[in-house]
């Protein structure tokens, strides 16, 4: 067993029974326990005979001082061979061993960040993202139902820094940008976050940030306050 639930405060009750209760959109196809793949479209990101592989991220929330819901984040090391110096959400490649996709983004978590498995209740799986690289990535919600409990240990060789935002911020126009993009002959928007912690300054972008888009969407039952248009690509479609 990866994962065990706990009580919490009533706001956190609220959302982790409305995401127990969530569904994925039918249109997507979570890959199965097995890690192969059934969905054609995956044949679609890149050039025949390339390999496809899956990977999970964790969207870890906890209520913070003022009763707003807050999502961790990395900032990754420098270091890092891809996406050296972003802000992402703990998560990484499936490894032999991995039971589930839970498994996958928890694990992960602990090795990057220290973040104790046995502290987060998982509560949904969200349907996959599809990466240019050929990366299916599946994005787990767990609910910290204590955040006193955790204590950041960032692992110097892929992760700079750990803090926290809010996730309503995801569904805001405040703070936010977009630059228009085209790739294959489909134009979409890449939305970018800005972000202040501790007087340090984050850029909340592109793959990341259109994961936190659908999360706070699904939390808070309401559609971004901006036109999304993100590319299609992502969602595993036909341009």
């Amino acid at each position: 067993m990866c994962y065990k639930s706990s009580g919490g405060s009533v706001t956190l009750v609220e959302v982790a029974k409305r995401l127990r209760n969530y569904k994925p959109d039918s249109s997507f196809d979570i890959p199965d326990s097995s890690n192969k793949f059934k969905d054609s479209r995956i044949h679609e990101l890149g050039p025949p005979g390339v390999g496809i592989s899956r990977a999970a991220v964790l969207i870890c929330l906890f209520e913070g001082e003022k009763g707003d819901i807050r999502v961790i984040l990395t900032k990754r090391s420098s270091n890092m061979s891809s996406h050296s110096g972003e802000v992402a959400l703990p998560g990484g490649k499936w490894e032999e061993g991995d039971e589930n996709d839970a498994c996958t983004a928890l694990r992960e978590a602990d090795e990057e960040i220290g973040l104790d498995p046995s502290i987060v209740d998982v509560v949904t799986i969200l349907g996959p993202f599809y990466s240019k690289r050929n990366i299916i990535v599946v994005p787990v919600i767990g609910i910290l139902w204590d955040k006193n409990g955790f204590n950041p240990v960032p692992n110097a060789s892929e992760v700079e820094s750990v803090f926290d935002a809010p996730l309503e911020m995801f569904l805001k126009n405040e703070n936010r940008r977009e630059e228009k993009m085209e790739w294959s002959g489909y134009k979409y928007l890449l939305h970018f976050f800005d972000y202040e912690a501790e007087k340090e300054s984050y850029i909340i972008w592109a793959f990341t940030a259109a994961i936190l888009i659908r999360a706070a969407s699904i939390v808070y039952q309401r559609p971004p306050a901006f036109d999304e248009h993100r590319p299609k690509f992502w969602s595993g479609s036909r341009l």
